[in-house]
């Protein structure tokens, strides 16, 4: 199947934001719908990408080698767990201030106030919601219940690493 330079573009964007869902897609290629973004990619894309069982979208291995672009979250050199990621600046930063595995989780607030003491960041509460499920999704993250879910990172800091894609 000949992707046509839009769906080849569209099918990048999936590859390097892999895991993800239609809202982020929806916002990326600027469509006004979730509905919209479901019916392109089982249009145009069916053959390239699938739902995996959180039902969150992903690219197939020929996918990616066809768009030649680095997939979002790549496995730890063991094969078990995130061991690279690719993401935001913000969410670069959000890392390093989340409390480790073995440590007590964080809020949301708790986050957006260690990002506004330690770095020169003043996001909205929002724009760091967004990016904790982000990396949620990405597996570097996990989040714990509590009277309001809290985060910290899934794996040790020094077994992560971060790249940063703009």
């Amino acid at each position: 199947m000949t992707l046509s330079e839009e769906a080849h573009s569209r099918l990048a964007d999936v590859v390097e934001l892999q895991p993800t869902k239609n809202s982020e897609l929806q916002d990326r290629w600027g469509m006004d719908s979730g509905s919209d973004v479901h019916s392109y990619l089982t249009g145009q894309l069916a053959d390239y990408t699938f739902r995996d069982d959180n039902s969150l979208i992903r690219a197939t291995s020929e996918a990616a080698d066809l768009v030649d672009v680095e997939p979002g979250v790549e496995p730890g050199e063991d094969g078990d767990g995130v061991g690279t990621v690719r993401v935001t600046a913000l969410q670069a930063d959000v890392i390093e201030v989340l409390p480790g595995p073995d440590e007590r989780s964080k809020s949301v607030v708790a986050v957006l106030q260690a990002l506004r003491e330690h770095t020169d960041r003043d996001p909205e509460v929002d724009e760091v919601r967004s990016a904790l499920q982000r990396l949620r999704r990405q597996e570097a993250v996990e989040v714990e219940y509590r009277s309001v879910p809290t985060f910290r990172l899934a794996v040790p800091r020094e077994d992560l690493t971060v790249e940063i894609k703009d």
